[in-house]
């Protein structure tokens, strides 16, 4: 027998109410979860932190770093703390407020124990940095983004290798540096190839010519050196042209670019 009108609203009425009870039950105790850590010590802080970050709750962990900088700002744990905070902030998507972190560090204690790690996580934080939701699912090549932060990328790892020479994080860092120059001198490349299809021909062969003298031994040098025979030839510039197809020839015999090169018309 269907229950009538009345009496289900009137139940439905009693569930709302202690669904609303049950709620603020909920966040009166959150909210006095969160005054009674505000109260804990600096070594409880941390490792409640820290047991958040080594199970993986990075946005957890962070609340409780934050808690820890603001109650003990010069104490031992928020020492360590900011470097494991920095790599929430990471983890979480924000590399403005984790390079932030990391520089306050750097700044603060410059000669912790860990500051080969800081720069090491710094330059980690930069080589993923500029790359968007929408690039994560549609790949793009690198040498198409802005390069600001891979060239702060590769000055991060050059300064721990320069630092830190026996670091565990130098031969990884000494890789990720040999794949950002690669990215950097094809980003020249790109901009000279653009010069190029607009008539800007020094600006085009001065591009060129940065990679040829900055970025040897990358993919894109052959093309540089296209470029830059091509561009000296348009120019006049006949025994520049001439050298740059010299070289182009004796380190690449097979590059196609070589026809191309004597194939350009001068203006």
């Amino acid at each position: 027998m269907m229950p009538s009108p009345s009496r289900l609203l009137a139940r439905l009425c009693g569930l709302a109410l202690i669904l609303a009870l049950s709620a603020c039950g909920y966040f009166q105790s959150q909210s006095d979860r969160d005054r009674e850590a505000a109260k804990w010590p600096e070594d409880k802080l941390y490792h409640a932190a820290k047991d958040r970050l080594d199970s993986g709750s990075c946005a957890a962990a962070i609340e409780y770093y934050e808690k820890l900088q603001a109650r003990y700002p010069f104490g031992i744990y928020t020492q360590h703390a900011q470097l494991e905070m920095a790599y929430c902030y990471y983890r979480t998507d924000d590399p403005a407020q984790a390079v932030a972190t990391i520089d306050r560090f750097i700044k603060l204690y410059p000669t912790h124990q860990h500051m080969a790690y800081a720069y090491y996580l710094r330059g980690l934080i930069n080589f993923g940095r500029g790359y968007g939701l929408a690039e994560r699912y549609l790949p793009k090549d690198p040498s198409q983004r802005d390069p600001g932060a891979s060239l702060q990328s590769f000055n991060d790892f050059s300064e721990l290798i320069k630092r830190f020479p026996d670091s565990i994080y130098v031969e990884d860092a000494q890789l990720r540096m040999k794949h950002l120059r690669n990215i950097l001198a094809q980003h020249e490349v790109n901009v000279a190839n653009y010069y190029m299809r607009r008539g800007a021909f020094v600006a085009a062969a001065n591009r060129a010519r940065y990679v040829v003298e900055n970025y040897q031994q990358t993919p894109a040098m052959p093309e540089a050196l296209v470029l830059l025979a091509k561009c000296y030839k348009v120019l006049e510039l006949n025994d520049l042209a001439a050298d740059a197809e010299r070289v182009l020839e004796l380190n690449y015999p097979n590059h196609p670019g070589i026809e191309e090169v004597k194939q350009t018309a001068v203006r």
